[in-house]
This record gives C-alpha cells, sequence and structure tokens, in this order.
C-alpha cells in the first residue's frame, strides 16, 4: 500500500516550447491590480480630457478617445506578444530608428519655435515619443549581456552612457529639455539598480550638470522659466503668468473642488489647460482629496510595475519593467510637481490625461510590455531568452 504524497505547493505541469503552462489557457493574463490602475487612469484622464477642452467643442475629446481607443489595442497586441516580436527584432535596430526619426524631424518645419512633430497628414508624430521605449529596450538589452559586474570599473558602463548621451543630444537639439531630464533620471537609476558603484554614478551627474547649466544658459526662454519658478508671483504677469494662473487653480479648489466640468481657469485663462497643466485643473474641480487620489492611483502604478520587476524571470525582462514603470510615474510626478510649484516648468504630458496622440499611444505601448512581462512573470513559465 503507497502513502499518498503530500505537496506544501501544488506541482505545476511541465511548460510547453513557447514556455506556458501545459493544459492552461495560451491568452497571458497579466497583473490585475495594473489592469485596474491603468483603466482607473484612463477613465479619468477621458473625463478630465473633457472637462478642460470644453471650450474647444469637443474636438479635441473626439480625437482624444480615438487616440486611447488604438491604445488600448496597442497595448492589448502587445501584451500578449512583445516576447515573440522581442526576438525577432535587435534593441538596436530600434534605437537607431529612433534616432532617425530624432534626426528627420530637424528637417520640419518649427512649431511654437520647436521641431518636435513630424506631420503624417492624420497624425502628429513625436519622435523624442518613441525614443523613450527605444532607450529603454536598448538599456535592458545592454544591461542583460554584460558578461562582468557592472560595479568592476567604469568602462563597463561607458557604451549605455554614449547611447543615452547621443539620443538625449538629438532631443535637445529640437530644442527640447523635458523628456532628455526624465530619461536621465531613469537611466540614472536603472544603472543604480543594476549595481554600478557611487562614485561613478556621482561622476556622471558631474558630466551632465554642465550640460544642463548650457542648456539653460544658451535658451533665455528657460532662464526666464528658473526665476518665474523661483518667483512666481513677481513674475505673473510676464514669464510666470502660466505657474500663477495654475497656482490660482489649485487654490481655489479648495478640499472638495468646485465640481467637474466647473473649472474657471481653463476658459482661457491657464494656458495649456488640457496638456502639461491638466493636474491644475484637476485639482480646481475635484480639490485636493481629489488630486491626492490622481497621486496615489500613480504610487499604485510604482508599487505594481516594481513588483513586475522583481517577480521577472530574467534580467531583460526585470530592467525593462522598471524602466516603463519609472519612466511613466516619475513623469507624472513631474508634471504635478511643476503644476504645484514644486519643480521648474518642463514641457511634459501627464500619462493617460494630457491630450497628445503620440504620448497616449507610447503610454499605452509602455503598458503592454509591462502586462506582458508580469503574464510572463508568474509561476509555470520557463525562463525565457529574449536574445533567442
Amino acid at each position: 500500500m503507497t502513502k499518498d504524497k503530500v505537496y506544501l505547493v501544488k506541482p505545476v505541469k511541465a511548460p510547453n516550447k513557447q514556455g506556458e503552462p501545459r493544459g492552461k489557457s495560451r491568452v497571458l493574463m497579466p497583473d490585475r491590480q495594473l489592469l485596474i490602475v491603468m483603466f482607473t487612469l484612463m477613465l479619468f484622464g477621458l473625463v478630465f480630457s473633457y472637462s478642460s477642452s470644453a471650450f474647444e467643442s469637443g474636438a479635441l475629446f473626439k480625437r482624444q478617445l480615438i487616440f486611447e481607443t488604438a491604445g488600448v489595442i496597442v497595448a492589448a497586441f502587445l501584451s500578449q506578444y512583445y516576447h515573440k516580436i522581442q526576438k525577432r527584432i535587435s534593441p538596436l535596430y530600434i534605437l537607431y530608428g529612433a534616432w532617425f526619426l530624432l534626426v528627420a524631424v530637424l528637417f520640419t518645419h518649427k512649431v511654437a519655435n520647436v521641431h518636435r512633430w513630424i506631420n503624417l497628414g492624420f497624425f502628429n508624430l513625436q519622435p523624442s515619443e518613441l525614443a523613450k521605449p527605444a532607450l529603454l529596450i536598448y538599456m535592458a538589452y545592454y544591461l542583460d549581456n554584460i558578461s562582468v559586474s557592472i560595479s568592476k570599473a567604469f568602462p563597463v558602463i561607458v557604451p549605455p552612457l554614449v547611447m543615452t548621451a547621443i539620443t538625449l543630444g538629438l532631443m535637445m537639439l529640437a530644442p527640447e529639455l523635458g523628456t532628455p531630464a526624465l530619461l536621465f533620471a531613469v537611466v540614472f537609476l536603472l544603472l543604480f539598480t543594476a549595481g554600478a558603484r557611487l562614485k561613478h554614478l556621482l561622476l556622471i551627474i558631474a558630466c551632465a550638470v554642465p550640460i544642463a547649466a548650457y542648456q539653460l544658459i544658451f535658451y533665455s526662454y528657460r532662464m526666464k522659466r528658473l526665476f518665474s519658478f523661483l518667483s512666481p508671483e513677481a513674475t505673473a504677469d510676464s514669464s510666470g503668468y502660466q505657474l500663477f494662473q495654475s497656482f490660482l487653480a489649485i487654490g481655489s479648489g479648495g478640499w472638495f473642488g468646485k465640481g467637474l466640468g466647473n473649472s474657471e481657469l481653463k476658459l482661457q485663462y491657464l494656458p495649456a489647460a488640457h496638456t502639461d497643466f491638466i493636474f491644475a485643473i484637476i485639482a480646481e474641480e475635484v480639490g485636493l482629496f481629489g488630486a491626492l487620489f490622481i497621486v496615489a492611483l500613480f504610487a499604485w502604478l510604482l508599487v505594481r510595475g516594481v513588483n513586475a520587476a522583481l517577480r521577472a524571470r530574467n534580467t531583460f525582462d526585470s530592467m525593462l519593467a522598471l524602466g516603463i514603470t519609472l519612466t511613466i510615474t516619475l513623469q507624472a510626478f513631474f508634471n504635478m510637481g511643476v503644476a504645484a510649484g514644486i519643480l521648474p516648468t518642463k514641457g511634459l504630458p501627464l500619462p493617460f490625461f494630457s491630450y497628445g496622440g503620440s504620448s497616449v499611444l507610447v503610454t499605452m505601448a509602455m503598458m503592454g510590455i509591462l502586462f506582458n512581462i508580469s503574464a510572463r512573470g508568474r509561476a509555470g513559465f520557463k525562463d525565457e531568452d529574449p536574445k533567442k
């Protein structure tokens, strides 16, 4: 008579050739909490997109709804097939493609004194948005391929720094500073997480400071923005007008706000109310508690994204999940910090909220990749080499 075996953990059947558990659906099911937080942010984003652009007769909202719908389709596709696509396309080619677009946009007509969009007729493509995931994929690829510890010597981190410098340099030629600053922070944190030595990281910062100073001095409007940030009241009738109007919107919202659709500052008083400064409209209409709820949603996204990175089955997935999570959440916190006067004014949209086709589609694409990584990080999926 044989005794029944007692398992502390239920055994998992050997995965099939695709790395999926046998006897289960082949649909990759991502972290449910990630899905909930994304759709919650999207829902609130559409509500405030409609509210902040109401004076445009709803035309902008209709376009935003189309972008969001297309974004959901892109996210759903990548959540199932990104790992298969990645095996067939070199991360270097993806980054080179982003460089090509960053160079091409420099030969387009200026819009508001900058080269940032390529007019495709039905859609204005912003190459700097596409460069975000391209650089993150390359960073994950490099950190997964180095044969020695990244803490061994400084030359080990030189290649990703060179590729990052080229990417950010092309963006700054547009000129653009907000997205380069964001990506610099993300790359810095990825290197720190990968184990780069503190003195090497401090050396990177020391090299970046003169470049940032040059960008501020060479472009006088950036210096004006800095002074406006330091004393918005004193410059309220000139360079600090936008920031001061943002303060008025946030302050007038009080604890519970004026109610959805009842913002007064969006009526041509606050420039970029539906793009870079939409958070001020949110605070005006739903108050401090509503604004803190939005902050909490992005904090929740950060926690779940980091969790997906920790559960990832290989270094590539882990670094890419962390990079995507940091890019989306840091951009959100930078945007909200600018609206609240905590950070100097930068042209960064609020993910899921601000109007813009490229921003919406790229954000949703990155979420799709994050879903894919979180799904494959579940128990029962074998380790996969993204390079094979």
